[in-house]
Parts: C-alpha cells; sequence; structure tokens
C-alpha cells in the first residue's frame, strides 16, 4: 500500500503544476504557463528535460478539461459540490414562427438581425490578427505583450460567442442558404483558430499560431464568399 501511495504522489497532477485539487481554471492555466516558460529551451537552453515537460503538459490536458479533471478527481478521493444545471440544458430551443412573413420580409429581418451584426463582429476579429502578432513578435516571452495578446483573444471568444447567438436567433429564408452557410463555415473556423492561438499562449510552439493563422485565412475566405453571395443575391 504505502507503494501505491508514493506512486500517487509522484503522479498527482496537481502537485506537478504546483497549485492545490481546488485551484481555479484560470489558476491552471497560469501555472501550466510559468512552468512551460520555467522548463522552455528556448528560455532555459540549460536544460534538457523531456519527462518534467510531458508531466507537466499531461496534468495540464487533465486539469483543464473539466470532465477529465472531475473523473480525476474522483480518483483521488476528491469530492467537489455540484455546479448545478448547465446553461446548455436551459437554452431554448426552436425558433419562432412567424409563418404570417413573406420570402421578401423573411430575407430582410434575417439580413438585418443576423447578417449585418455578423459581418460586423468577424471585421473586429479577423482584420486585427496580423497587428496583434507583430505587436507579439516584439518578445513573445514578455508577460505584458502576451496578455495583451491574451485579451485579444478573449474578445474574439465574446465576438464568437455573440456571434453564435445572432446566428441562431433567427432561422435564415431559403434564399440566403448558401450566405448562411458561408457564414457558418467561417464562424468554425474562427472557434477553431482560437484555441490553436490559445494553445500557443500557453506553451510559445509556432505550430499553433501557424495553424491558427490558416484557420484566419480560411475564415476570411468564407466571409468574403458571403458577402459575394450576398451581393450577388441582392442584385437580383
Amino acid at each position: 500500500m504505502a507503494r501505491t501511495s508514493d506512486r500517487v504522489q509522484q503522479t498527482n497532477h496537481y502537485k506537478t503544476l504546483r497549485i492545490s485539487s481546488s485551484a481555479a481554471p484560470a489558476e491552471v492555466k497560469s501555472a501550466y504557463r510559468g512552468l512551460v516558460k520555467e522548463f522552455h529551451p528556448d528560455c532555459n537552453h540549460h536544460l534538457d528535460n523531456h519527462d518534467a515537460i510531458a508531466s507537466i503538459n499531461l496534468a495540464y490536458e487533465v486539469l483543464s478539461n473539466p470532465q477529465a479533471r472531475s473523473h480525476y478527481d474522483r480518483s483521488l478521493g476528491i469530492k467537489r459540490a455540484p455546479n448545478g444545471a448547465s446553461q446548455a440544458t436551459k437554452r431554448s430551443t426552436g425558433f419562432k414562427r412567424e409563418n404570417h412573413l413573406n420570402e421578401d420580409q423573411k430575407f430582410d429581418r434575417w439580413f438585418k438581425q443576423v447578417y449585418e451584426p455578423i459581418t460586423e463582429m468577424l471585421e473586429a476579429i479577423l482584420d486585427s490578427l496580423d497587428d496583434q502578432i507583430d505587436a507579439l513578435a516584439d518578445d513573445p516571452y514578455d508577460d505584458g505583450l502576451m496578455e495583451d495578446f491574451e485579451d485579444y483573444l478573449d474578445e474574439c471568444r465574446s465576438s464568437y460567442a455573440r456571434a453564435q447567438i445572432f446566428f441562431r436567433g433567427v432561422p435564415n429564408p431559403a434564399s440566403a442558404a448558401g450566405i448562411a452557410s458561408y457564414l457558418y463555415h467561417c464562424l468554425n473556423a474562427i472557434s477553431d483558430g482560437i484555441e490553436e492561438l490559445n494553445y500557443f499562449t500557453l506553451n510559445f510552439d509556432d505550430r499553433h499560431l501557424h495553424t491558427g493563422q490558416e484557420l484566419w485565412r480560411r475564415a476570411d475566405e468564407m466571409r468574403y464568399c458571403a458577402q459575394s453571395a450576398m451581393q450577388n443575391l441582392q442584385s437580383l
């Protein structure tokens, strides 16, 4: 039993990240970032501890995922109070039926309540990444510059979340199905891009940065397709 206990202590993810088992998600992220910087070869050329990096990455992978963390906590005998019903289960389903609107009225409503606000948000998200990366390039390991970049990603997440609400708020008319499809794929690319760029802020791996930029490019392409399709439709 003693050997088993010792082994658990050695592989305890909380100890690996040097945090308590009650640490909030933000603390988990902050601890991981600090350790990655501590052990990253670009910052510490004299360190060559691949086992430590692997343990740190594994610990963050588990503790940053709510479901994986919950399962891991149960394996350690840690009990937490229930968080209550998730917001997802409280979300309203279905759209209000407004069959009295004709096709032109439905399109006009969708254009004003969905297309216009979403395209404004897309502009704010997509048109500023290059400037943000240029500013960060001065010194990616500067905490202040990285915090500015993280603030930008937080703004992107907020805009993306609002765009999703608008997108789901009003069903697209049949005439705008193609445009809605372009917007859908644009938003998906942005969501994936945000995650890739967020990984870069955690481990400073340029591959995530380049993948995020490519997803941004894909999203921008879908935005252009949506705008062109809208112009063609309105010119009919």
